[in-house]
C-alpha cells in the first residue's frame, strides 16, 4: 500500500472557517516518573487552532510526542517544555499555543507518630502546563488531608470539665489520689471537642527545574500539624489526640498557615488554596480560600491578585 496516496481530509478547508482555542485529546493513559516514583497518569494534550482556513490538527503527532518525550520518563519542567515545543513545531503555521494536563495519585510512605509502624497515603495531583507566545507556565495542584479540632468546641469542653470538677469536689482538701482518679474516669471528661477530617486543595504556579510535588505535600502537612495517619498503635493514637489538642484550628487558621508556608518557598510564584473543614457539628462545611502571587520586580509579596487558571 502506498501511504502517500491515502486521503488526508484534515488538510481540506473547513465548511465553517474560524480559529479554535484548543483541539486535542483527553484522558490518555501514560506511565511517567514523578519524584522518583512510577505513576500511572491520565493526560489531556492539545494545541490551539489559529489558522482559520485549516480544518483540523494532526492529533497523531501530539500522541506520539507525548509518548516519546514523557512516557516512562521523569516529569521535570524542562521535559514538559520540550514536549510542548515539539507539539508547536509539528503544527507550525497552525498553532500558537500548546498545553497539557497530567492527573494521577502519588503514593507516599508515612511513618506513625510514635511507633515503628508506617503505611501508604495516596495524594491526588494535577499538573497543568502551557506554552504560548507569552511564555511557559506550569501549575501544580494537590490535595492534603488533615484533622482539625474546633477551638470554640475545645473551650466549651474545658469549661464543662471545670464545672463538673466544681460539682464533684466540694471539699477544698480533696486528695491528689481522688482528683487523679476522677480525671481518669468518664466523669472527668464530661465533654469532648469536635474534630473533623479536613482537606486542603492547593494550586501553585511553580518555577525552577523540578516539579516540587513531594515538597509541596511535605510543606503543607508540616504547616497544618495534624496530617491524617496510616497504621497506628494506641500510643500513636494518643499522640495524635495530643497533637490535635495543641493544634486547634479554624478553617481561617489553616488557610493562613498554608499561605505563609507557601510564600516562603523559592519554587512558588503564585497560589490559590481552599481549605474545607467537614464539620461534625453542622450539616455544612466551613471553608476558607486565599490567593497570592509574587509581584514582578518587587522585593515584597502581594496578595491582591488571583491566580488565573491555565485553561480559563
Amino acid at each position: 500500500m502506498n501511504v502517500q496516496n491515502l486521503p488526508d481530509v484534515a488538510t481540506q478547508n473547513a465548511p465553517c472557517l474560524g480559529p479554535l482555542d484548543w483541539v486535542g485529546m483527553s484522558d490518555i493513559a501514560l506511565p511517567l516518573v514523578l519524584d522518583g516514583q512510577r505513576v500511572q497518569a491520565r493526560v489531556d494534550i492539545g494545541v490551539s487552532l489559529d489558522d482559520s482556513g485549516a480544518r483540523g490538527i494532526h492529533m497523531s503527532r501530539l500522541y506520539l510526542a507525548l509518548g516519546e518525550e514523557l512516557g516512562g520518563r521523569p516529569a521535570t519542567l524542562p521535559v514538559l517544555r520540550q514536549l510542548l515545543q515539539r507539539c508547536l513545531d509539528s503544527h507550525e503555521g497552525l498553532s500558537q499555543s500548546a498545553s497539557l494536563e497530567l492527573r494521577g495519585e502519588l503514593l507516599l510512605q508515612r511513618p506513625a507518630l510514635v511507633s515503628a509502624l508506617s503505611g501508604y497515603k495516596a495524594y491526588p495531583f494535577e499538573i497543568a502546563a502551557r506554552l504560548d507566545p507569552w511564555g511557559f507556565h506550569v501549575e501544580l495542584q494537590a490535595q492534603v488531608g488533615y484533622s482539625s479540632t474546633c477551638p470554640c468546641s475545645a473551650a466549651l469542653s474545658r469549661q464543662a470539665t471545670q464545672q463538673a470538677f466544681a460539682r464533684h469536689f466540694t471539699d477544698p482538701l480533696a486528695s491528689f489520689e481522688d482528683v487523679h482518679e476522677w480525671l481518669g474516669s468518664q466523669a472527668g471528661m464530661p465533654a469532648t471537642p469536635h474534630s473533623q477530617r479536613s482537606q486542603a486543595h492547593l494550586r501553585v504556579r511553580v518555577t525552577g527545574e523540578e516539579l516540587p510535588l513531594v515538597a509541596l505535600l511535605d510543606e503543607a502537612e508540616a504547616a497544618l500539624g495534624t496530617a491524617l495517619q496510616t497504621a497506628v498503635k494506641r500510643a500513636d493514637e494518643q499522640a495524635f489526640a495530643i497533637a490535635n489538642g495543641r493544634n486547634l484550628l479554624f478553617c481561617e487558621d489553616a488557610a493562613r498557615r498554608l499561605g505563609h508556608a507557601l510564600q516562603r518557598q523559592p519554587w512558588a510564584a503564585a497560589y490559590r488554596l481552599r481549605v474545607v473543614h467537614a464539620e461534625s457539628l453542622h450539616a455544612h462545611d466551613a471553608v476558607a480560600t486565599a490567593t497570592w502571587r509574587w509581584a514582578p520586580g518587587s522585593q515584597t509579596h502581594v496578595c491582591d491578585a488571583p491566580v488565573k487558571s491555565l485553561h480559563g
